[in-house]
């Protein structure tokens, strides 16, 4: 419960932040704190981003698309059961989940069991901002 509560006072705070996503200073971050799992890569395959990494899934047109449905990457099954309420990343849902993935699927879903797979969290709301602004920038 206290990680809920956490959460739920991240994002309230992170809030004024989410305004200000810089996409210059998320390609930065995303560089330093993503490429190690991610790769932004265009319907071609060109690598915009990253360095090919396949732990996660390619960001290419993240937002506005439905949660756990990127072609060929292998989901938990919270993020799919996230993804299949009608849920799409948009700036609040992507700033809080990476900065808490497990706590925003508990919290979203309703259900304390649910995990994400992904371990990595950003622990500054402006950089998850800037990261959002960033991947918003290879996105319609």
């Amino acid at each position: 419960m206290k990680t809920l509560n956490m959460v739920a006072a991240l994002t309230m705070f992170a809030a004024p932040a989410l305004a200000e996503g810089d996409a210059a200073a998320g390609a930065e971050q995303f560089d330093r704190q993503c490429v190690s799992c991610h790769v932004i890569a265009d319907a071609g395959g060109n690598v915009i981003a990253g360095r090919a990494a396949r732990t996660g899934p390619n960001l290419f047109g993240l937002v506005g698309n439905a949660p756990g449905t990127v072609d060929g990457f292998r989901y938990g099954n919270s993020i799919v059961e996230y993804g299949e309420t009608g849920a799409t990343w948009d700036e609040e849902s992507v700033v809080g989940y990476i900065m808490e993935p497990t706590g925003f699927l508990r919290e979203a879903l309703g259900d304390n069991r649910a995990r994400g797979k992904m371990s990595y969290k950003v622990r500054d709301a402006q950089q998850a901002a800037d990261i959002y602004a960033y991947l918003a920038t290879f996105s319609e």
